[in-house]
């Protein structure tokens, strides 16, 4: 095959790949979101909650890097948690200046029901692969995010 037609074949097959990535990420988004909101709970604030659960006393900054939002959605996103009494705001003992979020009792027990409901969407969701191709699919949408992020 000439070079131009292989070329040629592997932009469409990337293109048709980034279309079909889109596409699935949408609707799964879509679906968590769903599934999600039967309990009270959207995947963005989800994914806040877990993620200071998680780590523990953490930045703002550092919140909204890891979960991949803006600063200012990470914000309000923690404002809303805040007043619901999920997480507080507290002082790093070794910069006064700087506010950490943690959760609250409250909030470890309601990161746990959200990820209940959340592992349940996950695997009703992806319950139309086998075991090896849900690994095979993470080892690959993986290796695919490290590469963008260099």
């Amino acid at each position: 095959m000439p070079r131009s037609a292989h070329d040629a074949e592997s932009r469409q097959r990337a293109a048709a790949l980034a279309d079909a990535f889109g596409r699935a990420g949408k609707t799964l988004v879509r679906a968590l979101d769903e599934r999600l909101g039967d309990h009270g709970v959207s995947t963005p604030r989800s994914k806040v909650l877990f993620e200071v659960d998680r780590c523990g006393p953490v930045r703002l900054t550092d919140l909204a890097r890891t979960v991949g939002i803006t600063q200012g959605t990470a914000s309000t996103l923690t404002d809303a948690l805040v007043r619901e009494g999920l997480i507080e705001r507290c002082a790093d003992d070794s910069d006064r200046r700087v506010t950490l979020l943690q959760t609250t009792a409250t909030g470890r027990q309601q990161a746990q029901s959200w990820a209940g409901a959340y592992t349940a969407a996950a695997e009703e969701l992806f319950g139309i692969l086998s075991g090896e191709e849900q690994l095979a699919l993470t080892e690959l949408l993986q290796r695919l995010a490290d590469s963008i992020d260099g």
